[in-house]
């Protein structure tokens, strides 16, 4: 059965450790990535937190990296074309010797945290064994069955995931909304209070399994 694995990495053990030890604000979030050779990968990585023409001065010392090529800069971020090959050992294996799939990836300065989509439990329990016998840190968060399905994906209870989709097919979202908060609970035949509590619960969660990858606890 397919499995969805949230894991944490110290920088220290990973690509692009140099530069998040020198610049504190710099936050990278991967947009793609693949196994580009048996020992590095090419990554497209938006960075944000930081002047350009300094993040890329950086970067340019950074050991992990040996290519890098700015792709777009729109606003006050930028969009990075990188070729990882060193601290990416953990990567490559769940790339291409368990078929793992990165369906999201964020790395700051408290670490690099990422949502894995493994192909069954075995592939999870294998990556962890790699990274003990290689003397890396590897910290699972969370763990979904496939199964589940949104629920899986997105961490919401069937309850919340209708309730969520009914309210966007109502208008609730839309501005300016279509529904009130009181006529959709009468639609639904629940209390204002309950939907209202229903609604910020899985809007949380949403929140928590999309948007923020690993930020649990922090200030």
């Amino acid at each position: 059965m397919a499995t969805i694995a949230e894991i944490q990495l110290p920088v220290g053990e990973f690509a692009l450790s140099h530069t998040l030890e020198t610049l504190e604000e710099v936050n990278f979030e991967i947009e793609r990535i693949v196994a580009h050779d048996p020992d590095s990968v090419m990554p497209y990585v938006w960075a944000t937190g930081a002047d350009s023409e300094e993040l890329l001065s950086v970067l340019e010392e950074d050991s992990s990296v040996s290519e890098i090529e700015v792709i777009a800069e729109p606003g006050e971020e930028s969009l990075y074309q990188m070729n990882w090959i060193d601290s990416v050992e953990a990567l490559i294996h769940i790339l291409t010797e368990e078929e793992g799939t990165i369906l999201a990836a964020e790395g700051r300065q408290q670490g690099w945290f990422m949502r894995i989509l493994f192909p069954d439990r075995e592939a999870l329990s294998q990556t962890y064994e790699f990274c003990e016998e290689h003397d890396l840190s590897m910290d699972i968060q969370r763990i979904y069955n496939i199964d589940q399905g949104k629920q899986g994906r997105f961490g919401l209870t069937d309850e919340q995931e209708e309730t969520i989709a009914a309210a966007y097919e109502h208008g609730y979202y839309d501005v300016p909304r279509d529904v009130s908060l009181s006529d959709f609970a009468e639609e639904l035949d629940i209390s204002h209070q309950a939907l209202s509590e229903r609604l910020r619960r899985g809007h949380k969660t949403l929140v928590e399994n999309t948007v923020i990858v690993g930020r649990d606890g922090e200030e």
